[in-house]
């Protein structure tokens, strides 16, 4: 199936995982195109005796369904009900239930729970989510996720599909070779946290409204401070990330504590690594002590796949399988994927290690998320999404989504003025490399079966006359056909060449170790450039950056586009972008830093900050102090915006009690808690006037920036928002942004508390620049 395939997801599982997969994949190789029935408790209609179970009246609260189930299960069957594939229970009518299923950027085949037939043979594939991310649009994020809800139901409905999806993956993308940087939404904790909540309300709100209801339900992962796959011979089944307080709490906790506390996420993954000495799966500060104490999580934890197994024989973290199970457990876990709970909780209890009702509390909160699905409501047929079907996958209207969302990402970093081409002048286009012609390259990881394909060299040679030529045989490049490509180049009007990365260079379990372009890539372009008769547009298709700078600085390269890994319809948009019928206006979600950055950085170093005595130059455009070759947020459109500031505050004064300590001594700082953050004071509005100078319409994100006084190892520039606007040639709008001074500009302090800077904060759009003095 490819290096993407459930296979080798978990490709250091432990033999349970694969025992899963191969039973799944022996049960399904013969299975029809007939419609089969879709998982569900409670079907009082086949068994009318069921209806006197509390668990299945629907006119009981939730919470006394879920108790009158867990009361009437023996121990046997409670533990059952700790892992992934959950047992049934054929005497209260409950059928075996797949937990696992995937949906990073479309329902994906990756997991047990989903799978393709000739009923619905494939599903929207929208771009990897760090192209999406670059679109910098909130409302798209949203758009994406309830097609993807809409779909799975449609699935579910016909049986090919779960209820419960372990997405979006929102850990921060801290360093450029980590593999699974394309499945994330960049660098920026507020960009993250925005993405987060943004595809999570997608994919779990109703249309009935009621909060308490789940459409399907979603799950954030990594937790926490996980981005170290395989770099060196280091694996993120060992690899113990050692973070101080103030990292933690300013830059990888909070994507997660947005898609709990703003999104209501149903599920929190815990991940494989040890977050200073402790596995995650099993830190009670961590699970039980933040995810549902401080945010309150309603719903379930679950452990990345076979964690448990891996802290216990992997990380060797406790003396016995038994204990591995039981401080799991103690420690807040309520689902295992793999099945190590299975065998070892029955044992942990007989020993003491853990008591039922632990067991009682986890299953309880498996059983509610369940509940809120209407998996106890019995026929999903007479339910809100009873009547969506085969019909409701792929519409015009989803892929047409898909193809908006890779518009809207897709990123122009350099054009001298030939983009965009123009169909009518050009007589001859030359398609060259190892991307132009892919297909399955171009949807990434955690995939599903595409509704169809449109590449790159599709849709150029839907506008032009085109020639075309692979270059390399794969990405690998280790031999090029410089001479093939020189010579198709040296006859056409203009050169596209379509470079980059794929799974092979970037994935999960695969970390890079440079930034360069792979094998004799960036030779080729080189000498393509060279011998052209016309301009060369060079199209990276990657997860992650690369050190592009030869090509930057090269005057025959006229255009550079980055795309991401831009989905299904990725051939679509590029064409689009190139030819002008759509004007770029992605953004650069993480910072492309040169080679050399990694030629002094280990990937292991968790420290965001620079540190002058060894000469670590700190991470991600808000800490990193050396040269970059693109910058976070950076992207060209073909038309000039233009910002001038209409409001914005000299002097922000904060109120402080009698008696309160700044008021006798000087402070550099104030906790961002207590009663001068509670008046409106605290708050103000900037807004922006923005213009667009040029001929053509287009859409600009506008960024309000903000460089806080230097206290307490304060980021050198942080992103207080975003928004997107739309502007004709000529026109002009005011963007307003609410500041919260308390909530927006506050810093992490050395012990993990917010602080508010007192003294001079700089607000930044644009060029544009406006000193706000915070003061008392």
């Amino acid at each position: 199936m490819g290096s993407s395939s459930p296979l080798t997801r978990r490709n250091r599982a432990p033999s349970s995982v694969l025992l899963i997969f191969l039973g799944f994949i022996l049960c399904f190789s013969h299975s029809s195109n007939a419609q089969s029935k879709p998982a569900f408790a409670c079907d009082v209609d086949t068994n009318p005796s069921l209806a006197a179970y509390g668990f299945c009246n629907t006119d009981l609260k939730m919470e006394y369904r879920v108790a009158d189930l867990v009361a009437r299960l023996t121990l046997q069957e409670k533990i059952g009900f700790l892992v992934n594939k959950a047992n049934g229970v054929t005497r209260l009518g409950i059928p075996t239930y797949e937990w696992w299923s995937e949906a990073l950027h479309g329902v994906s085949y990756v997991g047990p729970g989903t799978h393709f037939s000739g009923l619905v043979p494939g599903a929207t594939s929208f771009p990897q989510v760090i192209l999406t991310a670059a679109s910098f649009n909130v409302s798209l994020f949203q758009a994406i996720g309830k097609v993807v809800s809409t779909e799975a139901r449609a699935m579910y409905n016909v049986g090919l599909a779960g209820l419960t999806y372990w997405s979006p993956n929102v850990n921060i993308f801290r360093d450029p070779r980590w593999g699974r940087g394309q499945e994330t939404p960049g660098e920026d904790p507020l960009l993250s946290s925005k993405y987060a909540s943004g595809y999570v309300k997608g994919l779990q709100e109703t249309d009935g409204g009621d909060a308490n209801r789940l459409k399907v339900a979603a799950c954030c992962k990594h937790y926490t401070a996980y981005d170290v796959d395989n770099w060196k011979g280091v694996e993120r089944y060992n690899f113990n990330a050692v973070v101080n307080q103030q990292d933690m709490d300013d830059t990888y906790q909070p994507p997660f504590k947005s898609c709990v506390v703003d999104g209501n996420v149903a599920s929190v993954m815990c991940s494989y690594n040890q977050v200073n000495g402790k596995p995650t799966c099993a830190d009670p500060d961590l699970l039980a002590g933040v995810i549902r104490g401080e945010w309150k999580l309603n719903g379930y934890i679950v452990s990345d796949c076979d964690s448990v197994d891996v802290l216990y024989k992997n990380q060797h973290y406790t003396k016995t399988p038994e204990e591995a199970a039981a401080i799991s457990i103690n420690a807040g876990l309520d689902l295992n994927c793999g099945s190590f709970l299975g065998q070892h909780t029955e044992a942990a209890v007989k020993a003491g290690l853990v008591s039922e009702a632990a067991i009682n509390k986890a299953i309880s909160n498996n059983f509610l998320t369940l509940m809120r699905l209407g998996f106890f409501d019995g026929d999903p047929k007479k339910q809100i999404y009873g009547g969506l079907g085969p019909k409701d996958v792929c519409t015009p209207a989803n892929q047409e989504l898909a193809a908006e969302a890779a518009r809207q990402g897709i990123v122009l970093l350099k054009n001298t003025g030939c983009l965009p081409l123009s169909p009518t002048s050009i007589k001859s286009l030359a398609v060259i490399g190892p991307n132009a012609n892919v297909t399955k390259t171009m949807i990434g990881n955690y995939e599903g079966t595409p509704c169809k394909y449109t590449t790159p060299l599709q849709g150029l040679a839907g506008t032009v006359p085109t020639t075309y030529l692979q270059g390399c045989s794969n990405v690998a490049c280790t031999v090029a056909d410089v001479a093939g490509a020189t010579k198709l180049a040296a006859e056409a009007d203009v050169t596209v060449l379509v470079m980059g990365a794929d799974q092979s260079i970037e994935a999960e379990s695969r970390d890079r170790v440079d930034l360069n372009l792979p094998g004799q890539q960036q030779e080729l372009v080189t000498q393509v450039a060279k011998a052209s008769k016309g301009p060369v547009l060079l199209v990276i298709m990657s997860g992650g950056g690369f050190d592009i700078t030869f090509a930057k600085n090269d005057a025959k390269i006229a255009g550079i586009l980055w795309v991401g890994y831009p989905g299904e319809a990725g051939g679509i948009a590029i064409a689009d972008v190139i030819f002008g019928r759509y004007n770029p206006s992605g953004r650069l979600p993480m910072t492309w830093y040169p080679q050399s950055y990694v030629e002094k950085v280990p990937m292991t170093n968790m420290n965001m900050r620079p540190d002058t005595s060894n000469g670590y130059p700190g991470r991600t455009y808000r800490f990193y102090t050396g040269e970059t070759v693109y910058a976070f947020g950076d992207g060209l459109s073909y038309t000039k915006f233009s910002h001038s500031l209409v409001k914005a505050p000299r002097v922000v004064s904060l109120r402080l009690g009698e008696n309160h300590v700044c008021r006798s001594s000087e402070c550099q700082s104030l906790d961002a808690v207590g009663p001068h953050c509670e008046n409106t004071v605290s708050g103000f509005e900037v807004q922006v006037k923005v213009r667009n100078g040029g001929d053509r319409e287009g859409i600009h994100t506008v960024f309000l920036f903000t460089t806080p006084p230097e206290v307490h190892g304060s980021p050198r520039k942080h992103l207080l928002g975003f928004e997107k606007i739309r502007l004709g040639k000529m026109e002009e709008a005011v963007v307003k942004f609410k500041v919260d001074v308390c909530k927006d500009l506050n810093v992490v302090d050395e012990i993990g508390k917010r602080k508010i800077g007192l003294g001079q904060h700089l607000l930044h759009v644009g060029d544009l620049k406006h000193s706000l003095s915070i003061r008392i």
